[in-house]
């Protein structure tokens, strides 16, 4: 895909040269909007080449190797991460190598993009962000699948979830992006299972409802629409759709493969 990481003025200090030199090394297309070695950056379409030797200082942020080590086994090819110079935040590198040792394989993925933004009537909304909100909402959660699948097909088994929504199912007024990339995402879902679910993969996804999180907060101020017109006490607590989760994960969650679980 095509995106713009850009952030809040305070991320546009922090340098991140060392970690985009190494995503380069696989193929990565990005390219800085301001300074060099600093974001806002722009990603492009490229043709990502796994395998081989990924050259990462060591005398930099161990995030960016940390990042690099648990990324790349989505690959499914053998890289060798060369640490150039000395390694300073080894007990990091450590802990980061002990947990994936530990935990191994892929076994649940959950895509769990959404944005509400542009809310807007069909007519008025801005199309860079209407094609924004389906690209975070729908192609985002493509993306995901697509990087995950392989790896569990080839281990043999993995849980994929997709959290949907009610405006997946039902319009709702100035939700025209929303309502649509839900829709597009409940779709792909049922798309993975048709597909993957005789593989051995359960795929399926929940419509938790309202969650009291801070998008309900930007929709109560946008007042359009009835869901922004409900008082934030009715919002279920983060903790419920949580629950669910776990239970979906688990042989409770086989009914409803290929479906959609809803709170």
């Amino acid at each position: 895909g095509d995106y713009k990481l850009k952030g809040v003025a305070r991320m546009h200090e922090r340098p991140i040269g060392d970690l985009v030199d190494g995503l380069r090394q696989l193929g990565a297309d990005i390219t800085y909007l301001g300074t060099e070695d600093f974001p806002p950056l722009h990603l492009k379409p490229a043709n990502i080449q796994p395998g081989g030797v990924v050259k990462v200082r060591g005398d930099v942020s161990s995030q960016f190797l940390t990042g690099l080590l648990m990324a790349l086994p989505l690959t499914g090819e053998t890289v060798t991460v060369d640490v150039v110079g000395e390694l300073i935040s080894k007990p990091y590198i450590e802990i980061t190598l002990a947990i994936m040792a530990r935990f191994g394989r892929l076994d649940v993925w959950i895509g769990n993009a959404g944005m509400i933004e542009p809310i807007a009537r069909l007519a008025d909304a801005d199309p860079a962000q209407w094609a924004q909100a389906v690209q975070v909402n729908l192609t985002g959660v493509f993306h995901g699948m697509r990087a995950v699948l392989p790896v569990m097909k080839a281990q043999g088994g993995g849980t994929v979830i997709t959290i949907s929504s009610g405006a997946a199912h039902n319009p709702l007024e100035g939700w025209s992006a929303y309502c649509s990339a839900k829709a597009g995402a409940a779709m792909l879902t049922r798309a993975a299972h048709l597909e993957e679910g005789g593989n051995g993969l359960r795929i399926m996804g929940l419509s938790p409802g309202t969650v009291a999180t801070e998008m309900q907060v930007k929709i109560k101020a946008s007042g359009v629409n009835p869901v922004s017109q409900l008082d934030f006490a009715v919002h279920i607590p983060a903790e419920w759709p949580a629950r669910c989760l776990l239970w979906m994960c688990g042989a409770g969650g086989d009914d409803w493969l290929g479906k959609e679980v809803s709170l």
